[in-house]
């Protein structure tokens, strides 16, 4: 697996802070099958929901359960502010992070430094993307950077 793996405690620690500059969403793949690989290209990090070796997993309905009982608990507990004087700025937005990525994928397979078809390519430099954990404002920027290049380089180059 190629995500960070975070204890639940942990993961709705993130989520919380989080929420306070953006919109959140948690990804449950089917009980039957779980996330595929594309599907966890999406996310910033998988979590893990600890239970006993007899009951290695739990179904669909307990875990989105589980998720959000641990993201209500201690709400009254005053949340971590940022240092005075500065404001946190809000995320970029995911479909922002996806444009950013798909400009970015185009522009390496132009100049050939990924393969155009490269499915596993992709899926990486979209994890790699995410783990920059851009705001808003820089994704606006490198996009139009992406931009730039992609109409320099010209659809044959």
């Amino acid at each position: 697996m190629q995500h960070r793996l975070l204890r639940l405690e942990e993961g709705a620690r993130a989520i919380k802070r989080q929420l306070k500059t953006g919109p959140v969403a948690l990804l449950f793949g089917s009980e039957r099958y779980g996330l595929s690989n594309d599907e966890m290209s999406h996310c910033h990090w998988a979590m893990r929901i600890p239970t006993r070796e007899e009951h290695g997993s739990m179904n669909l309905g307990q875990a989105v359960a589980v998720c959000l009982y641990e993201l209500i608990r201690g709400r009254k507990t005053a949340a971590a502010k940022a240092a005075p004087g500065q404001k946190e700025k809000a995320a970029a937005k995911s479909a922002d992070v996806e444009r950013l990525t798909q400009l970015l994928f185009e522009v390496l397979s132009t100049s050939e430094y990924i393969q155009p078809q490269a499915v596993a390519g992709e899926e990486k430099l979209r994890r790699l993307v995410r783990r920059l954990k851009l705001n808003a404002n820089d994704a606006v920027v490198l996009t139009g950077m992406m931009r730039q290049i992609a109409w320099k380089m010209g659809p044959g180059q």
